[in-house]
């Protein structure tokens, strides 16, 4: 059985109240990458980038992150979309939820190698069970829950959108 805790209309208010506070943050770049691990992580990039585009002169350049989220020591990590990632640039890593901090940790290696201006992170939904040194910089939702709990972000499919405790 699942819990309703997001509809829609507030997931994506959530998005957009990110969106304004990454061009607080970075009012003075002219261009940011927005990195989305595979799945609802790039549904969320995508939906801040066009956020983005609405309130802002930013360029956005959007990658989508590929990897095995379940052995991601063993998986190695490519790039779905054609973007420049080279020193000095601003990088957004966006995920749905953030739970141990596992993922994300992971995630992080091929940013490793370039001298970024910036490395943020970006969830809708932020457990709090922390195994894992790292945080996010701009959180949607707070959401307190037990290990045996789940939460799943729904963005891609039309009339089941929003986030659900299960």
């Amino acid at each position: 059985m699942s819990q309703q805790i997001l509809t829609i209309e507030q997931t994506r208010q959530k998005i957009r109240r990110i969106a304004f506070e990454i061009y607080e943050r970075n009012f003075e770049e002219e261009e940011i990458i927005l990195a989305g691990i595979a799945g609802q992580g790039f549904e969320f990039a995508r939906l801040l980038a066009t956020e983005l585009q609405s309130i802002s002169p930013l360029q956005t350049s959007l990658a989508e992150m590929l990897f095995d989220k379940e052995k991601p020591h063993r998986s190695e990590i490519t790039f779905r979309n054609e973007f420049t990632l080279t020193d000095g640039k601003v990088v957004i890593m966006a995920d749905d939820v953030l739970n141990t901090g596992r993922t994300l940790a992971f995630a992080l290696q091929p940013f490793l190698q370039y001298r970024l201006k910036k490395l943020q992170v970006a969830v809708i939904v932020d457990r709090n069970h922390r195994r894992f040194p790292v945080s996010a910089d701009y959180v949607g939702y707070a959401l307190s829950t037990t290990f045996n709990e789940h939460v799943e972000v729904v963005l891609s499919r039309e009339g089941e959108e929003g986030v659900y405790l299960k």
